[in-house]
């Protein structure tokens, strides 16, 4: 409880109410359950049962809040500068429905045509793979047609070659995936990177999809 009242309300560990104990213990079980992976073990079952239709991909930068600097020197932060300043991106793939399948956190500056290629060859396969303007490239198109899936991605303005596999209908559905995002942002401590490390802050973003998955 004490986790989740943190994910929801983003205060710093020392400022947990006493009602949920010592903070110092909830943050080592939160440290714990990060480091040993076993809420990727319950983040990836869940995303097993997932309507795979369509499959929708995008990103979103967050904020890095100050509390989120002072990582030891080696510790892996994803913590980047770009015009929002110090910044993380979360790389999101969704099911049809907008459930959370995969992500990737990354520094803010990172553009989101350099993950998709990882994110698309990593999840399950899907009869359509939709995404916006920022994944227009050849490489991309191809790699989603190799693994069998069929590219709905609109090109450039200053495109000049043609897109036979785009849908508008099926890309008007992309708000899934832009509706997830708002529904995590909702919790403070995802619209506001708190946490030091990548694989806390992977952890944080877990938890809240977690929490929407069983809230189904």
């Amino acid at each position: 409880e004490g986790i989740l009242h943190r994910l929801r309300t983003g205060t710093i560990w020392r400022d947990l109410p006493r009602e949920f104990g010592n903070w110092n213990k909830i943050y080592k079980r939160f440290n714990y359950w990060s480091r040993t992976g076993k809420l990727t073990l319950i983040f990836k079952t869940l995303s097993v049962d997932a309507d795979l239709e369509w499959k929708f991909i995008d990103g979103s930068i967050v904020k890095a809040h100050q509390h989120s600097c002072g990582a030891r020197i080696g510790e892996e932060r994803a913590i980047g500068k770009s015009v929002a300043g110090n910044t993380s991106k979360i790389h999101m793939v969704t099911d049809s429905s907008g459930n959370p399948i995969d992500f990737e956190i990354t520094e803010g500056q990172v553009h989101d045509a350099v993950i998709a290629p990882e994110l698309i060859e990593r999840t399950p396969l899907s009869e359509y793979t939709v995404a916006d303007k920022g994944y227009d490239a050849h490489h991309i198109r191809w790699l989603i047609q190799e693994c069998g899936s069929i590219p709905v991605i609109p090109k450039k303005k200053n495109s000049r070659s043609k897109n036979k596999e785009y849908d508008r209908e099926i890309y008007r559905l992309r708000h899934q995936v832009e509706n997830l995002f708002a529904r995590l942002k909702h919790f403070r401590s995802i619209a506001t990177r708190f946490d030091k490390l990548k694989r806390n802050y992977e952890a944080t973003v877990m938890i809240a999809c977690i929490v929407l998955r069983l809230k189904l």
